[in-house]
């Protein structure tokens, strides 16, 4: 039998965190408010503008400077991150139950240090991930662009408009020593994460139509769509707008117990059999469940849990977007839970 292998992205399906937003929270003045803004600004380019070798993430490369700037160091940024690893009920069993039954892989825009704290604490093996890797400490910062990038910040938080983070972004810090970081540094998002699930493939001699991805957010997009377009299972977990017009699975949940029970399905049958047991999920669950053979115990722990099911399709499209995106609200904060 072909192998089966289980792709995730790690904030929103697996842990509650976005790292790089809490750490321009702890680090920039105001720093919630400013990544909120370089956020939107993302979204504009990957999904309005489509700009040529921008991908979707790319406001973790962007916000470097700044981080920087106020203070970040590798060691700050890896002992923060450390402490704040949040993840959702159930996702430190449903990785290691996927890990024990198919080769299981992180692909997530998140920063190396916090990957490695996730990885810590949940004893998945940091060598099966895919994140951006950084090094702060090889970018020097003089005294006079440090005053120059909190100028620049302070003038995107009283201007956020297009035309003024244009002219910050792709003039005035490329040409400062410090925007040698956006040469460097390449977010894992968007086309980026694609290449990565390739890269699983080339590497373990997979097959396309036995990935399962699971994902939530406009940096998805593109390896939902691979995974759709090649007959495996596209899986949005409480996910926004972007995730789910790529995804064939909704799931609005509290808990990941039914990723592991959707795992479980796919390496026992295939895509087919997901795709069915999702479809009839919504009209009888507790016979759904018996149905699919799913055990007994893991039947009665998903009853306590708060899960939907649905097939995505175009007449529930709407639907979805709506009560996927206020529920993930409620699970990660207003504040996570509405960036792209």
């Amino acid at each position: 039998m072909a192998n089966k292998f289980f792709v995730s992205d790690c904030e929103g399906p697996i842990s509650i965190n976005d790292n790089a937003f809490e750490l321009a929270g702890h680090f920039i003045d105001d720093g919630e408010k400013f990544f909120q803004i370089i956020s939107k600004y993302d979204d504009i380019l990957v999904d309005e503008i489509k700009r040529p070798g921008y991908n979707a993430g790319d406001t973790l490369k962007l916000i470097l400077p700044f981080l920087k700037a106020y203070g970040a160091t590798n060691k700050g940024m890896e002992e923060f991150s450390s402490r704040n690893v949040l993840l959702v009920p159930g996702a430190m069993e449903t990785l290691g139950k996927v890990n024990r039954t198919m080769p299981s892989f992180i692909v997530s825009t998140s920063y190396e240090p916090y990957i490695r704290a996730l990885c810590d604490l949940t004893h998945f093996p940091f060598d099966h991930c895919y994140c951006t890797r950084l090094d702060l400490e090889s970018h020097p910062l003089n005294e006079e662009d440090e005053i120059k990038l909190k100028e620049f910040h302070l003038s995107i938080m009283e201007d956020p408009e297009f035309e003024n983070l244009e002219r910050i972004f792709w003039q005035e810090i490329p040409r400062m020593e410090i925007g040698s970081l956006y040469q460097e540094v390449k977010p894992v998002g968007g086309e980026a994460k694609k290449e990565a699930v390739q890269d699983i493939i080339n590497k373990n001699y997979f097959k396309p139509q036995n990935l399962m991805y699971v994902g939530d957010s406009i940096t998805d997009v593109e390896p939902l769509r691979f995974a759709k377009k090649n007959h495996g299972l596209a899986i949005s977990f409480n996910g926004n707008e972007y995730a789910l017009k790529e995804s064939s699975i909704a799931i609005i949940s509290d808990n990941t117990l039914i990723t592991s029970i959707i795992t479980d399905l796919f390496n026992r049958y295939d895509s087919a059999a997901v795709l069915e047991f999702a479809c009839l999920f919504g009209e009888n669950p507790k016979l759904t469940l018996e149905r699919f053979d799913i055990k007994q115990e893991l039947a009665m722990e998903l009853d306590k849990t708060n899960t939907r099911i649905e097939l995505v399709r175009s007449e529930n499209l709407e639907e979805l977007i709506i009560d996927s995106s206020l529920f993930r609200k409620q699970i990660r904060g207003e504040s996570i839970g509405g960036l792209g």
